[in-house]
């Protein structure tokens, strides 16, 4: 069995896990989300294994008027009061645990970017980063890195790719949930 189909089984039974444990913290942020903004889902189009289009969900943690760039590019008076707690907890990317268990993402992986990511994508491809599936984290969060350096993340990626094993995922997985690994920054 290839590494890919055993990755996958760990995938499905974890995010089903994680979602039956966290469902009173799942509906908490879900009705913060709703009375902060109306809106407490944001799904976004993302750039998939292949290059294949997906819709990524997560809660809301921006004004709905914010445009759709990476983090990175995004002021930081457009995040929520609410918004703020839960992307420093984490807990925004709940929701991805549907894409994972709908076999867009993986637990572990390159984090999907934007289709107007164009340098990113141009490396990634390039670094064969598009032949897996992207991840909820992975080396590059939990190195710190993020989507403002398109170059070292692609780099990275591809490392992190041709060292892929059950053991570096579960090591991935493993320092997320103990505070390492990070978001993209706001700008500011």
């Amino acid at each position: 069995m290839s590494i890919y189909k055993v990755i996958r089984i760990y995938d499905i039974i974890i995010a089903f896990t994680i979602l039956i444990i966290f469902i009173p913290i799942f509906i908490f942020v879900f009705i913060g989300c709703l009375i902060e903004s109306k809106e407490p889902i944001f799904i976004q189009k993302r750039v998939g294994k292949n290059q294949i289009p997906f819709n990524l969900i997560k809660f809301r943690t921006m004004k709905v008027s914010t445009p759709s760039l990476a983090s990175h590019l995004v002021h930081k008076e457009s995040i929520t009061r609410f918004g703020k707690v839960i992307r420093t907890l984490k807990l925004d990317e709940l929701p991805q645990l549907l894409n994972v268990i709908k076999g867009e993402m993986s637990l572990v992986g390159p984090r999907p970017c934007l289709f107007n990511q164009v340098e990113l994508i141009s490396l990634r491809d390039k670094t064969n980063v598009f032949l897996v599936k992207p991840g909820i984290t992975g080396l590059a969060q939990v190195m710190g890195i993020d989507m403002s350096n398109p170059k070292k993340l692609a780099l990275i990626d591809s490392y992190m790719i041709s060292k892929y094993n059950q053991i570096n995922y579960f090591k991935y997985l493993f320092l997320t949930l103990f505070g390492r690994g990070i978001g993209d920054k706001i700008k500011y």
